[in-house]
C-alpha cells in the first residue's frame, strides 16, 4: 500500500482538520461528536438538509456543504456509518425552524443509523423527514444494502433538493422534490482496478490487466461480472443498456448527464466515456439538456468511472441551474 498518510487510524480525522482549515468560510468542523456545518448556519426559517456517511467518498458529503445545497455532512470512518449521535447532534445544529431532511444513501448500516437519528431528534421536538438514495441498477442486493445501493445520482438530489429549500420551500416540498428526484435518477458503475482501504492494506478485489469490473460498488464492492476489457465505446453502452432500461428512458426524453470518476481516473478519459455517451444517447433520440463530468462520489483510488441519468423536467432543470456555493462544486455565487 502506498498512499499520503501518516497513521491509517486517523486518516479521516486528519482529512477533516484539513478541509475545515483550508475552507473556513464555508465549513465548521465539530468534534465530539464529529460532524460538519456550513460556516454561516443555521439559516432561521430555511429548510435545513443533512446527509452523511462512510468517509472515503470526497468530496461527497463534506464537499456539498454550504449555499445551495447541505447545511450539514456526518463523516463516519472509511466505508462505515456515522453514529446516531453524530447524526442527531448535527441535525439539532442545524435547524433553524423549519424542520430537517435527511438525506440518506441507501446503505443498511446509514439507513439504521439515520432513523435512530430522527427519532431521537423527533423526541426533542425537531421536526425530520427523511429519504432514502437508491439509483444503482447493478444490484438488486448486496453485501451492503437491503435493495439497490445509493451512488451517483446522490449528488443530484443534494443539489436540487437544496436549491429548493434555498428558495423557501417548507419540508414537505424538499422532501417531495428529493423523492421525485429519486424516482427519476438511475446509476450503474465499473472498474478497471480496486481501492485500498488504509486500514486493511489489501486492494479489496483484483483484476488482470485485460479484465474489468461491471457494477461495482462505491465502499470497494466488486461487481456483477469480471468482462474482458473493451474499447470505451462498448463500456458506455454496458452502463447505459442497463441505466436506460430500468426506468425505463426513451426517445424524446429531456436529461442531465452524469459521468463521475472513482477517485482514481484521470479527467481525459472521463470526459472521453461522457462523449461516448452523448453519442450513444443521441442514437437512442434521448436528449442531454444538462451535464456533469467529474470526481464527486469516488472509492478511494479506485479507476473507474459510474453514469448516473436523471430524467428531467422544468422544475429539475430551474433548481439544477440555481445558485451553488460548496468546496466542490460553485456556480452563480
Amino acid at each position: 500500500m502506498k498512499k499520503i498518510i501518516n497513521d491509517p487510524s486517523t486518516v479521516v480525522d486528519e482529512a477533516l482538520d484539513g478541509a475545515a482549515a483550508a475552507h473556513a468560510d464555508l465549513l465548521t468542523l465539530h468534534r465530539n461528536p464529529t460532524f460538519v456545518t456550513r460556516a454561516d448556519g443555521p439559516i432561521a426559517g430555511k429548510v435545513a438538509l443533512v446527509s452523511g456517511g462512510g468517509s472515503g467518498h470526497e468530496p461527497l458529503h463534506v464537499g456539498y456543504v454550504g449555499a445551495g445545497m447541505l447545511d450539514a455532512a456526518v463523516p463516519g470512518a472509511m466505508f462505515t456509518s456515522p453514529t446516531p449521535d453524530q447524526i442527531l447532534d448535527a441535525t439539532k445544529a442545524v435547524d433553524g425552524g423549519a424542520g430537517v431532511l435527511h438525506i440518506v444513501k441507501n446503505y443498511t448500516g446509514d439507513v439504521l443509523n439515520f432513523e435512530m437519528a430522527a427519532e431521537l431528534a423527533a423526541a426533542e421536538g425537531l421536526s425530520v423527514a427523511s429519504v432514502v438514495v437508491d439509483d444503482d441498477v447493478a444490484v438488486k442486493d448486496s453485501t451492503w444494502t437491503a435493495g439497490r445501493r445509493g451512488v451517483g445520482g446522490t449528488v443530484l438530489v443534494e443539489k436540487i433538493a437544496g436549491a429548493a429549500a434555498a428558495r423557501g420551500d417548507d419540508l414537505a416540498s424538499v422532501t417531495a422534490i428529493a423523492q421525485r428526484v429519486i424516482a427519476q435518477v438511475r446509476s450503474m458503475g465499473m472498474a478497471l482496478r480496486a481501492c485500498t482501504v488504509p486500514h486493511s492494506g489489501e486492494p479489496s478485489f483484483t483484476l488482470a490487466e485485460d479484465e474489468m469490473e461491471i457494477g461495482i460498488g462505491i465502499h470497494g464492492e466488486p461487481g456483477r461480472e469480471t468482462r474482458k476489457l473493451a474499447p470505451a465505446d462498448e463500456i458506455v453502452a454496458i452502463l447505459l443498456d442497463a441505466v436506460i432500461a430500468d426506468l425505463p428512458f426513451v426517445s424524446a426524453d429531456r436529461t442531465l448527464l452524469f459521468v463521475n470518476g472513482m477517485g482514481g481516473t484521470p479527467e481525459v478519459e472521463l470526459y472521453l466515456a461522457y462523449n461516448s455517451a452523448r453519442k450513444y444517447l443521441a442514437g437512442k433520440g434521448i436528449e442531454v439538456e444538462r451535464s456533469l463530468v467529474g470526481n464527486y462520489i469516488t472509492a478511494l483510488e479506485m479507476q473507474g468511472m459510474s453514469i448516473t441519468l436523471l430524467k428531467l423536467d422544468d422544475e429539475f432543470v430551474e433548481l439544477w441551474d440555481a445558485p451553488v456555493h460548496t468546496v466542490a462544486l460553485r456556480r452563480g455565487l
